[in-house]
């Protein structure tokens, strides 16, 4: 029995390891700058939730701006998770840090739990962003 409990905790900690952090597709909700309280960036934007005492929270907020200076027209916003428990129910966020990428409406396109890599940042914005108007020289 102690085997078997011992094993299913492995299990449980080997799997929840390899999600942590993962960029995935979400359901499509919106969220208005008067949810985030800040504008919406020009290609994108990348909402953070946190909280005071989350050490994972500091390395992706770490993350996301050295994404946003990268990537021209993406914003970064960080929400307190205790001060907005409306936003964390409705999008049913159930740990920081909980990280969510908005098309330049709003509109929700990834969503990552735990501490994003930032190679998976910026692939998922590169799913989600469009591209920057061409330069074309005109001859």
């Amino acid at each position: 029995m102690a085997l078997a409990t011992v094993a299913l905790g492995i299990v449980i900690g080997v799997v929840r390891l390899r999600r942590d952090g993962r960029v995935r597709d979400t359901s499509g909700d919106r969220l208005s700058e008067a949810d985030l309280g800040a504008g919406l960036g020009e290609r994108a934007t990348l909402v953070q939730f946190s909280t005071a005492f989350c050490q994972p929270c500091r390395a992706t907020r770490r993350i996301l701006a050295d994404v946003s200076e990268l990537v021209p027209g993406v914003r970064h916003v960080e929400i307190d998770a205790e001060s907005r428990l409306d936003l964390v129910r409705r999008l049913d966020i159930m740990r920081t840090p909980t990280v969510l990428v908005l098309d330049t409406s709003g509109k929700i396109v990834k969503k990552a739990a735990g501490l994003p890599r930032k190679a998976e940042v910026l692939a998922a914005l590169a799913a989600a962003v469009p591209p920057p108007p061409s330069q074309e020289s005109s001859h």
